[in-house]
C-alpha cells in the first residue's frame, strides 16, 4: 500500500475516531440518536472493560487499526491513550495522560448516565401513551 493511501486512511480514523467520541459524548441530547447513543456508549464500554480483559483496560479497536496504519507510515512514539493522541494531533499542544485518561473516565459515564436516562424517560412516555387534557 503507498502512503498516499495509509495518509488517507490515518485522516479517515482521526475523522472517524472524532465523530465517534462526539456522539458518545453529546447524542443523547437529539431523540433521534438516543438509541443509537446508548448502543454507541455500551459498545465502548465492552471495548474497554471486556476486550480490555485480554487486551488492556480500555483497548478500542478503532485505536488498534489506527496505529497499526501509523506504524507503517513510521510513527512509533505514540501515547497510550487514544483522546491523548488526537488532542495533542488537532491543538499540537501536548496534554498529561492521567487528566486525559480522568476526563475521559468522567465524560464516558456522564455520557452513558445521560443516556440511560433520557432512553429511560423516552420509554416511560412511550407506554404511558399520549396525554389527554379535558
Amino acid at each position: 500500500m503507498t502512503d498516499f493511501w495509509l495518509h488517507v486512511i490515518d485522516w479517515f480514523f482521526v475523522v472517524l475516531h472524532l465523530f465517534l467520541t462526539l456522539f458518545n459524548v453529546l447524542g443523547w441530547m437529539w431523540k433521534k440518536t438516543r438509541k443509537l447513543n446508548l448502543l454507541t456508549l455500551l459498545l465502548t464500554g465492552a471495548s474497554w472493560g471486556i476486550l480490555g480483559i485480554f487486551y488492556g483496560f480500555g483497548y478500542c479497536p478503532l485505536t488498534d487499526w489506527h496505529w497499526q496504519v501509523l506504524n507503517r507510515l513510521g510513527i512509533y512514539d505514540l501515547p497510550p491513550s487514544y483522546l491523548e493522541y488526537l488532542a495533542e494531533r488537532l491543538t499540537g499542544f501536548e496534554f498529561e495522560t492521567t487528566l486525559v485518561n480522568h476526563l475521559t473516565l468522567i465524560f464516558f459515564l456522564i455520557s452513558l448516565l445521560a443516556s440511560i436516562a433520557v432512553n429511560f424517560i423516552d420509554f416511560s412516555m412511550k407506554r404511558k401513551g399520549p396525554s389527554k387534557k379535558k
